[in-house]
């Protein structure tokens, strides 16, 4: 086959205690990419729709790393990319990271999947640098394995994929503000007190442990950030009501995802989801503020053809 067309999930990092090593993959949110070989040998963004970003492939974070990896396997062709975005960038929701994640899968596929999944996490990275300045691992993994996914290390690169129960649900609200990456690392203190760095340990253990047990009174105990949240959610409209609409109304517990602006609540069941998000939404139509609300399942999978 010459054309590959794909969706690429929606992620959420961090997790509120797992900085920079806990993502997951939304089943319901997503990006649509298709890709075509060409005989130019050349790597061409054709169309791009949804945002505004930049048609330059050494500017654009599918672009780079289509490019990277046509060079890398000495490919004969190349491959024009169309794009459809069905989120925002800067929304905190991994948008780069679903561009990058999408083009490793697809070009990995017209090369004859060559490269296994780390390999293309590695890739998937070149385009996060690309688009925020950073070789950041997380979204883009659980972008390519789907469910929950911890950057166990580095160097070397360990990805380690962790079961989700069958009941968890997401809910996510987008208010239609942008953050940018590095103002939201900006903010971030350069050194932590051991006490906040035991509770985060303690935390990221008590998250990873509840989702191996299905224990969901575990992983919302869990689902605390002393790091990065008191510090990032100067940025986001609300956050505190939001997130405590979100307990109050059942979700387990909520904080940031990724760099913000958008907030998250893992919750347990769909009918409880649907009164969380009814609890968070109430918040931004009582203190108008533009957003966009989304309920979705944990992906089992990762880009997919469509």
């Amino acid at each position: 086959m010459d054309t590959r067309r794909i969706f690429s999930p929606a992620t959420v990092a961090n997790v509120s205690c797992g900085f920079d090593a806990i993502a997951f993959a939304l089943e319901a949110l997503g990006d649509e990419m298709t890709f075509r070989k060409n005989e130019s040998g050349e790597v061409r963004i054709t169309r791009i729709e949804g945002a505004e970003l930049p048609l330059e492939v050494d500017k654009n974070a599918a672009g780079v790393v289509a490019q990277r990896m046509l060079t890398a396997a000495n490919a004969s062709f190349g491959v024009d990319i169309e794009i459809q975005k069905k989120y925002k960038p800067g929304s905190g929701l991994g948008s780069s990271a679903a561009s990058s994640a999408g083009a490793a899968f697809a070009v990995n596929q017209m090369l004859g999947e060559p490269y296994e999944p780390t390999q293309l996490v590695k890739f998937s990275m070149l385009g996060e640098e690309a688009a925020c300045g950073s070789q950041i691992a997380d979204n883009v993994a659980g972008a390519i394995f789907g469910g929950f996914v911890l950057v166990r290390s580095y160097h070397p690169l360990e990805l380690v994929s962790i079961p989700t129960p069958s009941e968890l649900f997401a809910v996510v609200v987008h208010p239609q503000i942008e953050v940018k990456t590095e103002d939201a690392r900006r903010v971030l203190p350069k050194q932590i007190p051991v006490k906040h760095a035991v509770a985060q340990w303690a935390n990221v253990g008590g998250l990873i442990s509840g989702l191996y047990s299905g224990d969901y009174d575990l992983i919302g105990r869990s689902l605390v950030d002393v790091v990065a949240e008191p510090f990032r959610k100067e940025f986001i409209p609300h956050f505190d009501l939001v997130k405590e609409q979100a307990i109050a109304s059942g979700a387990l517990g909520a904080g940031i995802s990724g760099s913000g602006p958008s907030i998250f609540a893992l919750v347990k069941g769909r009918s409880q989801a649907e009164k969380v998000a009814k609890a968070m939404e109430a918040v931004y139509l009582e203190n108008p503020v533009d957003h966009k609300i989304y309920i979705s399942k944990i992906a089992n999978r990762g880009v997919r053809i469509i």
